[in-house]
């Protein structure tokens, strides 16, 4: 599984048979198409986050309930494509020079099940607000030397979905595609050594939700990253090796794919990367110790009783056991069920 900082909204990925049979195949390019106009932003010397917003967290059908903005009167609430459809759980400020992004990472749809190689990490609530908010740079633009994702950034997020659920490299902390190896779920995503939720694939489910018009993510540069279609709902052609295109206008956007990169295959424009991850991005806080995979198992449910309630269900060989947990700002509390019948619990302190 990956590692952050130490490296579709339904039931679905709808992914075709071609790519479904892929899991057992070697890595392969990815092709198709991109092209965009991205929201016009003005500039200034600003570049910290300045606003605070409540964390969101979901409800027992694992909805996401609305949060309030707490926001300094030098900032502006934005309008960036895409969040606007999240706008319940995703907080975005344009600061200047930098939109600011702020949500506690956790998507509306289920999480976890399918997965076939599991670390034995769980999706937490993450602190992604104040200075810890994602920052995307309202002004992208080409670097002179982009940053390619087959060779490097194996570490933190690439990209940042409208639902506020961060996007890793395909390529786990290992270099593996973290797809072909059974490590995410129906939706693309998993628990990282964090319990931190992700995806390492484009989260096509958002084009449903969103449309053809509107983004599914942003890459860490500032690009945008479309879904299966241009915004105007014409065929994508030909992607270039980020899993973007630049339009006549000179204007440049990603796209989400069903094929590797999935998602962009690096950074076309100018970013900072420091030990293998670009920076600044959020941090995660690791709770406890991360944990080896689990051999043989399948997680097979995955519910929010409660909110703040979770119980992920796995089978090996036909058995069954479950991890149920309570998280709060201060601790997460599990009970352990193993496939043996045997029940252990611990409690961890937790820091926001």
């Amino acid at each position: 599984m990956c590692t952050n900082h130490s490296h579709h909204e339904h039931s679905h990925l709808h992914l075709p048979s071609s790519m479904v049979t892929r899991r057992s195949a070697l890595r392969i390019g990815g092709i198709g198409i991109g092209a965009a106009l991205l929201a016009a932003c003005s500039k200034s010397n600003e570049s910290a986050p300045t606003t605070s917003l409540t964390e969101a967290t979901t409800t027992t059908t694992s909805a996401v309930v609305s949060t309030s903005a707490v926001v300094s009167t030098s900032a502006v609430i934005s309008t960036l494509a895409g969040f606007e459809y999240f706008a319940d759980s995703v907080k975005v400020v344009n600061n200047g020079n930098l939109w600011l992004v702020e949500s506690n990472g956790l998507p509306a749809h289920n999480m976890m099940v399918g997965i076939t190689s599991w670390q034995q990490q769980v999706p937490t609530s993450q602190p992604y607000t104040g200075t810890n908010a994602w920052q995307i740079p309202t002004n992208p633009v080409f670097a002179d030397t982009p940053v390619s994702a087959k060779t490097q950034l194996y570490r933190g997020a690439i990209a940042l979905a409208v639902n506020g659920v961060p996007i890793f490299n395909a390529l786990n902390n290992r270099g593996d595609d973290a797809y072909l190896v059974g490590e995410l779920d129906e939706w693309g995503g998993h628990a990282g050594r964090a319990d931190d939720y992700h995806y390492h694939i484009a989260p096509l489910h958002l084009q449903e939700i969103v449309g053809n018009q509107s983004p599914i993510a942003y890459a860490l540069d500032g690009y945008a990253i479309y879904g299966e279609t241009e915004p105007d709902g014409s065929a994508v052609a030909t992607l270039d090796e980020f899993n973007g295109h630049e339009m006549a206008d000179g204007s440049y956007h990603y796209h989400g794919t069903r094929t590797y990169p999935y998602i962009n295959g690096g950074l076309r424009g100018v970013v900072s990367v420091v030990e293998d991850q670009i920076d600044p991005q959020p941090s995660t806080r690791p709770f406890r110790p991360a944990l080896e995979p689990l051999a043989g198992a399948t997680i097979s449910s995955f519910e929010t009783p409660i909110t703040g309630s979770y119980k992920l269900g796995y089978t090996v060989k036909a058995m069954t056991g479950e991890v149920a947990y309570m998280v709060t700002d201060s601790s997460v509390a599990f009970t352990f069920t193993n496939i043996d019948g045997t029940v252990t619990t611990a409690t961890y302190a937790r820091t926001i």
